[in-house]
């Protein structure tokens, strides 16, 4: 398994997975799966940013894919990002997850971001904390029945991870 930065040829294959999880989990809190061309949209917003967006591959088949961007947008929280990661149906405890979210650790720590949140969509949700747990995340939030997917109220669960020195010293920059 490759990990590697995503393309505009990954696209399709990148909707189809997160097409997927929309329309039968609850790691996303949209209901109707984006058209390929906002799923391209997003990867441009993304990357065109600076963002690391990747995806896993073995034999030239998209396994699973992550990216980062900004936990908010305003300016105190230039240093802080959010991830998103999401893996093939029936490839899940498999390291694809794994693989991608220690690439990304990597890339956000080289660029000097100070930490990453994972906002993970249902409490019951746990392949998705134990992953992010296994990468040295912490759980530090739950809000309460903050979706109503699939005829339920959905919990949020909150995790973060600090990079390099955290907040143990002023950014560079």
């Amino acid at each position: 398994m490759l990990v590697r930065p995503a393309a505009a040829q990954d696209i399709p294959a990148i909707h189809a997975i997160y097409a997927h999880h929309v329309l039968h989990g609850l790691a996303s809190f949209e209901e109707v799966p984006p058209a390929v061309e906002e799923m391209r949209r997003r990867f441009e917003d993304v990357t065109r940013q600076g963002f690391p967006y990747l995806v896993a591959e073995a034999k030239g088949e998209v396994l699973g894919y992550g990216y980062c961007s900004l936990y908010r947008t305003r300016s105190a929280y230039r240093y802080t990002l959010e991830d998103s990661i999401y893996v093939k149906q029936g490839l899940q405890g498999k390291g694809v997850g794994k693989a991608v979210l220690k690439d990304l650790i990597e890339r956000c720590t080289a660029l000097n971001y100070r930490q990453i949140i994972a906002v993970i969509g249902d409490s019951a949700n746990a392949a998705s904390i134990k992953l992010h747990a296994s990468q040295g995340f912490v759980r530090c939030g739950l809000l309460r029945s903050t979706g109503f997917k699939f005829g339920r109220w959905v919990d949020s669960v909150y995790m973060q991870l600090p990079l390099g020195p955290g907040d143990g010293a002023k950014p560079i920059g």
